[in-house]
């Protein structure tokens, strides 16, 4: 999925500095609106591996019909703000040129928020169950028709950078139907009883799932807006600058999904175990998890510090982009080891349905210390000369850290006091 960003950045780079700056503002506007619904939605993964590890199979089927409702409110919510991005586009202070082509970019790419929430769901009933290689296929299958389709929409229809859009929104819709269709064709899936019959939205199954998920969609929206008021800021420096930093924010992103991956099987399994009544090897899961994410970050955080140079080339042609951006992939390199630690462990806190904990100690983080030091370190003189862009990514990397060890302190203490308290039910 993020390798559609990455394509997006790349032939967004062969048109202009200024396509490829509003690819870069324009995506982390519609990133922070579909993230953080995204984000609520999650929530139907644990739910749902706890069920199956219960082995409530029934209750799965009605999980999955009312998330689908809360999708769909969503949904119409995301639309609402893609199309009227006033305050995003007023704390940018974009060229009116940046700033016409990201409108485009959003109006596009809110198409395809509908069919986006609905393959959410798909994901977050299959990786509950633990039957992910669905997801993958069919995202496979949606990247397959990424370049293709982006030629037609910015080349040839001469849409631009708004075109990166258009071929996402139809990909979102493509995917969402074939996963779906599929699904309900599937013998396996037909025990969960989620097609068995229409249900109308009932507020006892939403709320809970709005309890459980939107701390995670707080947390997500913390973490996204981190990114995007980065991205806005950074604008203020110029077209350059932003492109440079949109090569390094995709790098993060791409490098990224894979700590999340780990995190996701991490979650599937604490839940099954926790759903099962096993809190000792939900705990073995977790360390697991953490032990192979981190030993993995270390190899990419080395590739990122020695190969700086040359990503930075595969993105862009451009010497003063390409100039700028080397340096953030060095910082990058750090970075990505520390969002790592954090990737995991707020993944398994999932699994354990522990959401709002970690939610408070990422918008302590990640906007007191990231956003706000960055904005020192980058735009005034009060810490020092003004580090530009480089100074944002200081003050992220250090602001993750924290984060990461804060939740790891806290997996620690609640893992340790669910396996005790188990023991000593037995023991009695």
């Amino acid at each position: 999925m993020v390798a559609n960003g990455v394509i997006d950045t790349m032939m967004a780079g062969r048109l202009s500095a200024v396509d490829l700056a509003a690819v870069g503002i324009g995506a982390a506007i519609y990133i922070t609106v579909f993230v953080t619904a995204m984000g609520v939605l999650l929530a139907l993964a644990p739910m749902v591996a706890q069920h199956f590890g219960a082995g409530r199979h029934g209750e799965i089927g009605e999980d999955v019909r009312q998330s689908a409702w809360l999708a769909l409110a969503l949904a119409a919510l995301g639309i609402v703000l893609l199309r009227n991005p006033e305050p995003f586009v007023a704390l940018s202070r974009m060229t009116p040129e940046v700033e016409a082509r990201v409108r485009a970019y959003l109006n596009a790419v809110s198409w395809g928020m509908a069919p986006g929430m609905m393959f959410r769901i798909f994901y977050g009933f299959m990786t509950g169950i633990g039957r992910p290689r669905a997801i993958m296929a069919f995202n496979l299958i949606g990247l397959a028709f990424k370049v293709p389709l982006n030629t037609l929409f910015m080349f040839s229809l001469g849409m631009g950078a708004a075109g990166c859009a258009a071929a996402t929104a139809t990909i979102s819709w493509g995917t969402a139907i074939l996963a779906w269709s599929w699904c309900a064709r599937q013998p396996d899936c037909a025990e969960f009883g989620v097609f068995s019959r229409l249900t109308l939205p009932k507020p006892g199954p939403i709320l809970a799932l709005v309890k459980l998920g939107l701390p995670i969609g707080v947390t997500m929206l913390v973490d996204v807006t981190a990114f995007t008021f980065m991205a806005l800021f950074i604008a203020r420096l110029g077209s350059v600058y932003s492109a440079a930093h949109q090569i390094a924010s995709n790098l993060t992103v791409l490098t990224f999904m894979i700590p999340l991956s780990i995190g996701h099987a991490a979650l599937v399994l604490v839940g099954h175990a926790m759903g099962a009544g096993q809190p000792a090897e939900a705990r073995r899961a977790a360390l697991v998890g953490l032990a192979v994410g981190m030993a993995v970050a270390a190899l990419v955080s080395l590739g990122l510090g020695f190969g700086a140079e040359r990503l930075a080339a595969a993105y862009t042609p451009d010497p003063q982009v390409r100039a700028v951006a080397t340096g953030l992939i060095g910082i990058v390199a750090f970075y990505h080891l520390v969002d790592a630690l954090q990737a995991v462990v707020v993944n398994v806190l999932r699994g354990y349905k522990k959401t709002t904990v970690p939610m408070l100690v990422y918008a302590f983080s990640l906007w007191g210390v990231g956003l706000a030091g960055g904005y020192l370190l980058g735009l005034t003189d009060f810490l020092g000369p003004a580090r530009g862009a480089a100074g944002f990514w200081i003050a992220a990397t250090l602001s993750v850290l924290l984060a990461g060890g804060v939740v790891l302190a806290y997996f620690l203490r609640i893992s340790r006091q669910y396996a005790v308290l188990v023991l000593l039910a037995r023991l009695t």
